[in-house]
């Protein structure tokens, strides 16, 4: 009955010959990480509303931590602040060019922009940042922060880029009452300088015009291609005012938790932070992803509770109750 019947291969083989038509023949070769993680970069990413909300928690999760791990690093000195940024954009660059599509090129008319968000997103925003969170409090930089969403609605409606809706208008609003009233109460036990307040203020002002024009950029490239432009030119700004700090780092000063921290603020909150943000902010209005900054605080006061540092009360969590709700509400508008 097998007569004149070709053999086929038996089901636990794990190779055959190719033949057009039939299925391509299985490589068992492991995958390089890197390769696979180029092969994420090159998709054009489009993640579903529900997984980009998901990614803008874990970046509000990363950055709540971040305001206390960072000064940790720099109140001992180990690191001055720009030459923290120059390590920072350097160790992200370098990520971002492995792990880019090879062959797509920014169009000449694109640069100028590119420029910019390098310079507000990456340069500006980090130089302001650490400086001024040299020279005042954690309570005090995360309340000025929460200028931000105000700060891009207004710039996005001034620009056209977003239409106010009574929605939106409200759902930023109600995060932003119930963020400034879990930051208020502890304001006044940590005091802050006001030199330090104004860079932290300027540096959300560069922080929501980078969001507008980094958003623009994604309609027309990958999120990989726009990241490692941006920081490179990030870098090139920051280099003449960190390099002269890179003299004073003393590696041997370091301790495991010192080392720790820094490796926390090079990989996540620099460079899976603006990963996620831009994935996100393909899909979501830039008022709304920035409005995730209202969390910050929340984060920050559940890690203290957690770490058994603070404890947690009633109205805590029906402020943290405001700023989902108001997330939503902003979330669900679209933009025509």
């Amino acid at each position: 009955m097998w007569a004149g019947r070709r053999a086929r291969p038996a089901l636990f083989c794990t190779r055959w010959i190719y033949r057009p038509g039939t299925l391509e023949q299985p490589d068992n070769r492991k995958v390089p990480p890197e390769k696979k993680m180029r092969f994420f970069a090159q998709k054009k990413l489009k993640v579903s509303r529900p997984v980009a909300h998901l990614f803008l928690f874990l970046v509000a999760l990363i950055y709540g931590a971040n305001y206390t791990i960072a000064k940790a690093v720099m109140d001992g000195e180990y690191i001055r602040p720009g030459a923290f940024i120059v390590l920072r954009l350097a160790f992200a660059t370098a990520l971002f060019f492995v792990f880019a599509p090879r062959g797509e090129k920014i169009a000449k008319q694109d640069r100028k922009p590119v420029v910019l968000a390098g310079l507000f997103g990456a340069a500006v925003n980090m130089l302001l940042f650490f400086y001024g969170l040299k020279r005042t409090s954690p309570i005090h930089a995360s309340l000025i922060m929460l200028t931000v969403p105000v700060l891009v609605l207004s710039m996005a409606l001034v620009t056209g880029k977003e239409v106010l809706t009574m929605r939106r208008l409200g759902g930023i609003l109600l995060s932003l009452i119930g963020a400034v009233l879990i930051v208020l109460p502890g304001s006044d036990t940590l005091s802050g300088g006001w030199a330090g307040d104004i860079m932290i203020f300027f540096n959300a002002t560069s922080y929501a015009i980078y969001l507008l024009i980094v958003k623009d950029l994604l309609e027309k490239y990958r999120p990989f291609t726009v990241l490692k432009w941006v920081f490179l030119v990030g870098l090139g700004f920051a280099l003449p005012i960190g390099l002269p700090e890179m003299m004073y780092i003393e590696p041997e000063r370091f301790t495991q938790q010192i080392w720790l921290a820094t490796l926390f603020v090079l990989l996540f909150t620099t460079f899976f932070t603006y990963m996620l943000n831009v994935t996100a902010l393909s899909v979501i209005p830039a008022s709304t992803v920035s409005i995730y900054i209202y969390l910050q605080p929340v984060l920050a006061t559940l890690i203290a509770v957690l770490t058994g540092k603070d404890q947690l009360h009633g109205r805590e969590v029906l402020y943290f109750v405001m700023i989902v709700a108001g997330i939503y509400l902003a979330g669900r508008t679209k933009d025509p």
